[in-house]
């Protein structure tokens, strides 16, 4: 008998579906770091016309793909970037832009709508000027995340980010933002990915998370942008060989799933309102605006932990967040997961 697991682990626990793996044996390849892998080629094409961008690059992980971003924006080491104290790339990122790239973050306080405030983003910008000529690094770069994971999944407007992008416009600044699960804001909102990323110099997007490919990223941004990623994503070894194989099932991805993040939406908010009704949970039922439900452990005699190895037992995996909160998301392509 086989047992159903209900996997609450992460909205990468996901697997391929058969016309991803019809399409990664069907793979037409070649040799990708030499740029002549036609399938890579095809699917970089349709990514960049999605965002409205000249040209995008296949990476092996989001990380890579947000660490190579920064890095060729930030391309004099001693730059600073601005971004959320609670961003991805400042908390999860295992400091790269930093230990790999020698650029200094400038963390901003993430509101909890996953925004930072205008004010403070224009504050937080230095130059090499006057009193602060020998002491201060050079802002170059200010970073977004869309949705905002740490914040509950929030969208970030076209309207906001069109305000950043302003600001870094007139600072002579570039703007780049993270959208692992930029698709998710699109849908919540309504708005093109196009027109939300239309003020960004560049753009992470995540094919392994809800659309639910088996690897990999892509970056999008100018042609000149991308030529120079290009040999960064080589120097960190994401250079990869027929890597036509995964932009087949990434290609695939993007066709078939991005539908389906609606009903992935809609699944979140039934399970906010389910736990709502436990006793022992707290949950905000207004912040589930796409895929992530965070809830609060309200009974003093219940860690995450402990939840967690009582779940198991009744087969559902989960990871905690803190030792009194959850986070849950809900991806189509494996069910339930959590961030």
């Amino acid at each position: 008998m086989v047992t159903k697991v209900v996997d609450l682990r992460s909205d990468t626990v996901t697997k391929p579906s058969e016309a991803m793996r019809a399409a990664m044996a069907a793979a037409e390849v070649d040799d990708d770091v030499l740029g002549a892998d036609p399938t890579a080629q095809r699917f970089e094409a349709e990514m960049a016309r999605i965002t409205g961008k000249e040209a995008a690059l296949f990476v092996p992980s989001g990380t890579m793909g947000n660490l190579v971003s920064v890095l060729t924006h930030c391309d004099t080491r001693g730059s600073e970037v601005i971004l959320g104290d609670s961003s991805h790339i400042h908390m999860c990122e295992n400091g790269g832009i930093s230990t790999i790239g020698g650029v200094h973050s400038m963390p901003v306080v993430n509101n909890p709508d996953g925004t930072m405030d205008i004010d403070k983003i224009v504050a937080a910008i230095r130059h090499r000027v006057g009193a602060g000529a020998l002491h201060y690094p050079t802002t170059r770069l200010i970073c977004l995340e869309n949705t905002h994971g740490r914040s509950g999944g929030k969208c970030l407007s076209a309207e906001y980010i069109d305000k950043v992008g302003e600001v870094a416009q007139s600072h002579g600044l570039k703007l780049h933002i993270d959208g692992a699960r930029i698709f998710n804001a699109s849908v919540a909102l309504g708005v093109p990915v196009d027109r939300l990323v239309r003020a960004a110099d560049s753009v992470s997007v995540c094919l392994s998370k809800g659309l639910g490919a088996p690897v990999g990223s892509v970056i999008v941004g100018s042609k000149a942008f991308i030529d120079q990623a290009r040999i960064l994503r080589k120097t960190l070894g994401g250079g990869m060989r027929q890597v036509g194989v995964l932009c087949a099932a990434a290609y695939v991805a993007v066709r078939d799933n991005v539908g389906k993040l609606a009903d992935d939406h809609r699944k979140a908010k039934v399970l906010a309102d389910g736990l709502k009704k436990i006793k022992q949970f707290t949950v905000d039922l207004t912040s589930v605006e796409t895929n992530m439900v965070f809830f609060d452990i309200a009974d003093p005699r219940i860690t995450s932990d402990k939840l967690c190895q009582l779940l198991e037992r009744r087969n559902v995996l989960a990871m905690p967040g803190t030792s009194k909160r959850f986070n849950s998301v809900c991806s189509t392509a494996f069910l339930l997961s959590a961030y």
